[in-house]
């Protein structure tokens, strides 16, 4: 855009010169300070007065956001469906439902007319797991159900199995892991043991397989806190393997933690039959496992 002030735009600000072609003085503003407008050649500052006869040009497509290409649909496979709820295995790498940092590609979008009840942010999200944390979740297609699913939820009776591999060995087992988790003191970002914020959380878990550095524990949720598994294993000092937020990252050749919700088990809230559903591990820990045998 090529633009000559006359006689009548002397004295006139620069900013102010160009917010009718521009659209806005605002958006003026972030082009002269890009750099992306001269004045007969020149770059000047926004506060410059124009004189009759300057030539102003303006790259007009400098200084744009540029656009956020599409993000494809999450992945998800459903091991379990009928009309009134669903059970769907979730991949690593996919975000629950969207939050700051990720606001497309998640397995609520994804399940955009499939999935009901809870609200418009997270539509049948009644349980999530971590990004990197793959397996098992139960959506509701239903507010009726949804609100049944939360409460039993809350009253612990959906039953929420994890396979874990761990760091070392614990000295016994099995055991409950009881100890509060909030916001860390120091570092707002992590959860922890250590904080001015606690709330409950148990974890128990089991030994399913022990290997030469490293442990296989089934681990079972009572509560539900953010991060729980996790921190609570590395408060025990066996961190999950892989883990880089609470552990050792890349051990095993792991690009995640090794948690994989493993099994989902809970009474139909309509027809009350037992609903139990299983996942395998996926590729990525199994290959880490067998790592781990060999280490």
């Amino acid at each position: 855009m090529e633009l000559t002030a006359g006689a009548e735009h002397a004295g006139e600000r620069l900013d102010a010169f160009l917010a009718g072609p521009l659209g806005s003085r605002a958006r003026a503003q972030r082009l002269i300070d890009a750099g992306a407008v001269r004045v007969d050649g020149a770059p000047v500052p926004k506060r410059h007065r124009l004189a009759p006869g300057e030539r102003v040009a303006v790259d007009d497509d400098a200084g744009r956001e540029a656009p956020v290409p599409p993000v494809g649909p999450a992945p998800f496979s459903v091991p379990y469906r009928d009309e009134h709820l669903l059970v769907v295995d979730k991949p690593a790498g996919v975000v629950v439902h969207p939050a700051r940092g990720h606001r497309q590609g998640t397995l609520s979008q994804a399940l955009a007319g499939l999935a009901a009840g809870g609200g418009d942010e997270r539509p049948g999200i009644v349980h999530r797991l971590d990004r990197d944390t793959s397996g098992l979740l139960v959506v509701a297609r239903s507010e009726a159900v949804h609100r049944h699913l939360r409460e039993e939820l809350a009253q612990r009776r959906i039953t929420r199995e994890y396979l874990a591999l761990v760091e070392g060995r614990p000295p016994a087992r099995s055991g409950t892991i009881d100890a509060p988790i909030g916001r860390d003191r120091r570092v707002r970002t992590r959860m922890s043991t250590d904080t001015d914020e606690p709330r409950e959380a148990r974890t128990h878990f089991s030994l399913e397989r022990a290997l030469p550095s490293a442990t296989l524990l089934r681990v079972r949720l009572e509560t539900g806190r953010t991060h729980q598994i996790r921190v609570h294993l590395q408060a025990i000092g066996h961190p999950v393997c892989g883990d880089p937020e609470y552990g050792t990252k890349g051990l095993l050749g792991l690009e995640r933690q090794f948690l994989h919700a493993a099994r989902l088990a809970f009474d139909h809230p309509v027809t009350g039959a037992r609903i139990d559903v299983a996942s395998p591990l996926p590729d990525d820990l199994q290959a880490a496992l067998r790592r781990a045998e060999r280490a």
